[in-house]
Parts: structure tokens; C-alpha cells; sequence
């Protein structure tokens, strides 16, 4: 069976969505059965973080997150100190956002002999997230693109675009990327589908729900179960008065587990006057939340910040977990958030502080080539050997909780750049917002 897929005149045959999530199930299945008779096989931990990844993606099964966990600890039983292992570990740090654990497992599977474009890739992917190097980012975006005309590669970019405020940009990226795709496989179409809604519908200065409401509904229509698509056109239809047709989206994807279909159950119930079913479903979610937080704060810290500023009716949880997002990945759509939910929460002084910190522009980097120029060639009259190991030893160690003791001599005797992140610079007389330092071009801690 298959679904038709208009996208301008065009009709594309790609798998019934329903058909494709249950192809995913048994793959899933099948890949962790392949993973438990030979942890260390070629490629066997690689295919289950995604497929994993894909479950969580694109059904919303929250639980996927903790297999992931379970994968990295039977693979560091299996073998804890191989590069791989550690590739796989910064991987699975970067899904559950946390990016400085991520950053460290990266730099010991390079060290110890990954490939440089596995890290590389993952590094570009966790210095997007963190709204780090945007513009270096955004080249390197664009020159993948135009290099293989993936549509991954091209979703990544249309992504960076919006969060860069190219709005236009990335609607023309989103598109391409339809229009270029010859597989049938519904799942990268959903993805497009759903990225432009969110464009239209969320980040852009002026919403078109309709807009947004149209692509989210592609989205479904190709992938009846895409849980965030159903949710997002939920709220729309909750936001337009259409009750029916929200709880109708909602109803059938209550059972996978995400509190955030509880939590919109529950306004959409309480909007018809249904109080008592409304409050059970609110506290469903609640709890759940709160599950999901404390196995995995960074990764559901914006989604629980977002929850406690509405219908949770907490302003004070909200902002916490709104803080800690931005501490997490400083990026402008995280710090305008918790800007939002400060000043609502009447906390005066800390919307004053975020609103400093978004005019000033912090969780980017500086990109005039003359000042990066300066810095990288400060960091060349550096002995890099003993610069590295007296700064992990003295600095980075208690941060990172690393061993209080110089590096080993290959990382030791690895080229370094010092690159400066942030508005100030020395020559304004005041300290720098962060400072990074990259070992062979892809560790990148930073500190304020």
C-alpha cells in the first residue's frame, strides 16, 4: 500500500505511514536482538541509536531515550575505552542534550582514532544546537548541501537558517528539500513537513497558523502517527476554537506516553467544559513531566519550562527550568523563552539580566575574521604541550570533571586554536563572555 504525496504537481508514491512504523518496529527489534548476540559488531550499537532515534522522533516513545542509556552501559562493559564506544557515548549525550558530555566523549574518540568526519559531523550538529560558531556552522551547512543534496543535509540547513532568522531562506531550503526527494520512505517527508510548520506557525515574527496548519497536516497525512505533528496542529485547532478535531488528533496517540499529549488533552477538555476530565489528564501530565525530568532534565528542561509557564501553573518551576536551558545551550529561542517566563513571573531582575544577554548577543560567536585572525595566531606563539595540559589540569578539570593531571601525550601534543566566543573583546577592556579551546579542531569547552 502506498500514500500520494502532492508537492508542487508532483506526485510522489511513498510507504502507507502506518505500514513504515511497523517496518521500523520489527527493524528495531531486529537490531537490538543483532546487538545482544555481538555488542561489538561492525555497525550493530550504530543501527539501534537509529532506529531508536527514529522511534522517538517520529512516534514520540520518550522510553527510547532510556534504552539509549542501556546501549552505552552494555557497550562500555563491553568495551569501555575504544573510540568507538566513545562515539557512541557522545552520540547518545547529544540526543539527551548534553552537549558538554557530548563534547568530551568527542574528543576521546578522536584522540583515539575515530573518523574525522563521524566527529566532525557530530560536533557541527552539537555546535548548532548550542548556538555556537552560527555563521562557521552555516558555511559549512551550505557547502554540504551543495555537495550531496541530501535532504538531511539540507533540513539541517533550512533549520540553521531559521534559528539565524532567515526566514524566507529557509522556507526556499524546506522546499528543495521536497522537491528533490525520490524515496519512498515516509519519514524524511513527514520531517520536511513538519519543520515548515513549526517555521510558519512558531518562529517567524508574525505566526500563519493556516499556513503552519496546512503543512502539519501533509505531515500526518503521510505519517498518520507523528505524535509532535499532532500536537502542534492540536493547539492550532484548540487556538480556533475547533475542540473536536483536537481532541480527535489527540485521542489516538494518549497511549504512547508523551505528557505533552496529556497536557493538551487537558486544555482542550477543559475548553468544552469537561473540568473533572481535564484536571485528571493536567495531573497526568504533571506527573509525567516531572518523570521525565528527573531521568533526563536537559532534554525535556525547554518542554517543562514551557508546560509550568501555562496550563502547569508554576511560574517559579518555569523559570528554573527555563534557566537551566539556557545554561545548557545559550541559544536566542532558549534565552527569549525564559526572558518570556520571567517577566511574567514578575522576576524583574532576572528578565532584566536575559534581556542584557540577548541585546548583547551571547550564545554566538564573534565572526569578524580580523579578531578570530588575532586569536588564532595568539594561540600559535603558545607552547601548545604545556598550554594543554597546565589548562586541563588547572581549569577545565573541575569543571568537566576530569582527572586532576596533565593530558596524555598524543591530546597533549595536538594543535590548538583559541577561538573567543561572545561581544567583548581586549581591546574594549573587559573580559571576554567565553572562551573556548579546541584541540585539533573539535573539542570546544567554554566558560564564563
Amino acid at each position: 500500500m502506498s500514500a500520494a504525496f502532492d508537492i508542487a504537481s508532483k506526485d510522489l508514491m511513498v510507504t502507507d505511514g502506518d505500514i513504515a512504523v511497523m517496518n521500523l518496529e520489527s527493524a528495531r527489534r531486529r537490531s537490538w536482538s543483532r546487538f545482544f548476540q555481538d555488542p561489538l559488531r561492525d555497525g550493530a550499537a550504530e543501527v539501534v541509536v537509529e532506529h531508536e532515534q527514529l522511534t522517538s522522533q517520529f512516534v514520540g516513545d520518550i522510553s527510547a531515550l532510556d534504552r539509549i542509556e542501556f546501549l552505552v552501559s552494555e557497550l562500555v562493559q563491553a568495551d569501555a575505552a575504544s573510540a568507538h564506544t566513545a562515539l557512541i557515548k557522545a552520540r547518545a549525550a547529544s540526543m539527551m542534550h548534553r552537549f558538554d558530555d557530548a563534547r568530551l566523549f568527542l574528543a576521546r574518540a578522536e584522540t583515539g582514532g575515530a573518523p574525522t568526519d563521524d566527529v566532525q559531523h557530530l560536533l557541527l550538529n552539537i555546535d548548532q544546537a548550542c548556538g555556537v560558531n552560527l555563521h562557521r556552522v552555516l558555511g559549512a551547512r551550505r557547502q554540504i548541501a551543495k555537495r550531496y543534496r541530501r535532504l538531511e543535509d539540507l533540513v539541517a540547513l533550512g533549520s540553521l537558517q531559521a534559528d539565524m532568522h532567515e526566514w524566507n531562506d529557509a522556507d526556499e531550503t524546506y522546499r528543495r528539500a521536497l522537491s528533490g526527494y525520490r524515496d519512498v520512505s515516509p519519514f524524511p517527508l513527514a520531517w520536511v513537513c513538519f519543520q515548515l510548520g513549526v517555521l510558519w506557525g512558531e518562529l517567524v515574527p508574525e505566526p500563519e497558523r493556516f499556513r503552519a496548519a496546512e503543512w502539519y497536516q501533509k505531515a500526518i497525512d503521510v505519517l498518520p502517527s507523528y505524535l509532535k505533528a499532532r500536537v502542534h496542529l492540536a493547539e492550532i485547532y484548540l487556538s480556533d476554537g475547533r475542540l473536536s478535531d483536537a481532541e480527535a488528533l489527540l485521542r489516538p496517540i494518549i497511549a504512547i506516553g508523551d505528557p505533552e499529549v496529556n497536557w493538551r488533552l487537558a486544555d482542550v477538555l477543559s475548553a468544552q467544559g469537561r473540568l473533572i476530565d481535564a484536571a485528571a489528564q493536567m495531573e497526568v501530565a504533571r506527573s509525567g513531566f516531572e518523570a521525565l525530568l528527573g531521568r533526563h532534565l536537559l532534554a525535556f528542561a525547554d518542554h517543562g519550562a514551557e508546560f509550568y509557564a501555562g496550563s502547569g501553573n508554576d511560574c517559579h518551576r518555569a523559570l528554573d527550568l527555563a534557566r537551566v536551558n539556557v545554561a545548557n545551550r545559550p541559544t536566542r529561542r532558549a534565552l527569549e523563552q525564559a526572558y518570556d517566563i520571567a517577566s511574567s513571573a514578575g522576576n524583574a531582575a532576572v528578565a532584566s539580566e536575559l534581556l542584557s544577554t540577548i541585546r548583547r548577543g551571547v550564545g554566538h560567536a564573534v565572526n569578524a575574521e580580523t579578531s578570530m585572525n588575532d586569536y588564532e595566531g595568539a594561540a600559535r606563539m603558545i607552547d601548545r604541550r604545556a598550554f594543554i595540559a597546565a589548562t586541563a589540569s588547572v581549569s577545565l578539570a573541575p569543571v568537566l570533571g576530569l582527572p586532576s593531571q596533565p593530558l596524555a601525550a598524543e591530546t597533549a601534543a595536538s594543535p590548538i586554536v583559541l577561538v573567543i566566543e561572545g561581544w567583548s573583546t581586549p581591546n574594549q577592556g573587559s573580559a571576554t563572555d567565553a572562551v573556548s579551546i579546541r584541540i585539533s579542531q573539535s573539542w570546544r569547552t567554554a566558560w564564563r
